[in-house]
């Protein structure tokens, strides 16, 4: 309102009533008095002790999952980088004594052919050479409500020997799962796919994608590539990987791609970078483990990934969940950079 349109002389009740009616004119948008700003920023890392985090958004929602170790839990959020006050739900534990009952890790969640699947990494208790996928099941349009049943273990039927770290992605009107495996007598971890038949059953021959071939992909008691997860962009498929034992600070990010509408099930198809994509850095000690997801109003691409706050913490409870945006380079793969420090203040996620 301006003023000088008001008559020139003013009773005290009508000045009163000229300087409300101006005060009104920012509508909605004042804050209560003594209501704090909301934050525009947040900090890595988001919680204080999550391993292996995964995202998967639908709706509107994001729901996080991580390691514990002897559960499966879901975090459901609107806001990715109010994470940390998000309400916890424990989906589902096994049977004493079952052979999945013991070394829970690494679950994912997909929504696939209208209910939702839990994949995740299990066994009886010898994560040396007992782990082996499973999968869950739930109709519930809610995953963190509704009944979780067992679908069984996830193998070929050929080829039934260590595995972990299964995910899920389609190409080409097929699905195909990827997970971290070993040959027969051999610890060394590979990457290998397989079609999908449905959402619990394989169908065809593992096949073998990668294996720890530099020196970058070996640091540790054993050589590994693990972790895998894929994004699509540009038309194109990138199969990014943990390289080298979590137990090192070296543990870092490997990248595959495979070009257009290539079989992903031929191996020579996919190109894998000699130079790791994602390493240690400010504070971020063996980054891995990784995930991907779109900021709330899907103009922006975030990694999530673990990190130890301090060298030589191991492959524990104390890796936590970090996130930070990244961008594509001219060649149409993902650039990461380098990983945000530890208490820096980043801008939220667009549309938070």
């Amino acid at each position: 309102m301006l003023f000088s349109s008001l008559p020139r002389q003013l009773t005290p009740a009508l000045l009163a009533l000229a300087l409300a009616l101006g005060g009104c004119a920012t509508g909605g948008s004042r804050r209560p008095l003594g209501a704090p700003p909301a934050l525009a920023t947040f900090t890595n890392p988001l919680l204080p002790s999550g391993p292996d985090p995964w995202v998967y958004q639908k709706d509107g929602t994001y729901y996080f999952l991580i390691t514990t170790g002897g559960d499966v839990r879901i975090r459901k959020t609107a806001k990715m980088s109010e994470l940390a006050a998000a309400p916890v739900t424990v989906v589902w534990k096994p049977a004493p004594n079952a052979p999945n009952a013991r070394d829970i890790w690494a679950p994912e969640l997909h929504f696939l052919d209208g209910k939702w699947y839990i994949y995740f990494t299990a066994g009886p208790g010898n994560c040396c050479g007992g782990q082996r996928l499973w999968v869950l099941e739930n109709a519930s349009p809610d995953p963190t409500q509704g009944t979780w049943t067992e679908k069984g273990r996830l193998y070929t039927q050929a080829d039934d020997y260590w595995a972990i770290d299964g995910t899920v992605f389609e190409q080409g009107g097929k699905r195909y799962l990827l997970w971290s495996g070993q040959r027969a007598g051999d610890n060394t971890q590979r990457i290998f796919i397989a079609e999908m038949r449905n959402p619990w059953t394989l169908t065809g021959a593992r096949v073998e994608l990668s294996e720890p071939q530099y020196a970058w992909e070996k640091y540790g008691a054993v050589p590994v590539n693990e972790g895998p997860e894929i994004i699509q962009h540009g038309g194109d498929t990138f199969l990014l990987y943990s390289a080298s034992h979590c137990g090192t600070d070296y543990y870092g990010l490997g990248q595959l791609r495979l070009r257009g509408t290539a079989d992903p099930l031929v191996a020579s198809n996919w190109t894998k970078s000699a130079t790791p994509v994602f390493v240690q850095g400010a504070g971020a000690y063996g980054p891995g483990h990784n995930g991907f997801f779109k900021s709330k109003d899907g103009r922006e691409d975030w990694l999530i990934y673990h990190a130890n706050n301090q060298p030589n913490q191991g492959c524990g409870d104390l890796r936590n969940p970090r996130m930070q945006k990244f961008t594509w380079n001219a060649d149409g793969s993902p650039h990461f950079g380098a990983p945000a420090a530890v208490g820096a203040a980043l801008p939220r996620p667009s549309g938070e």
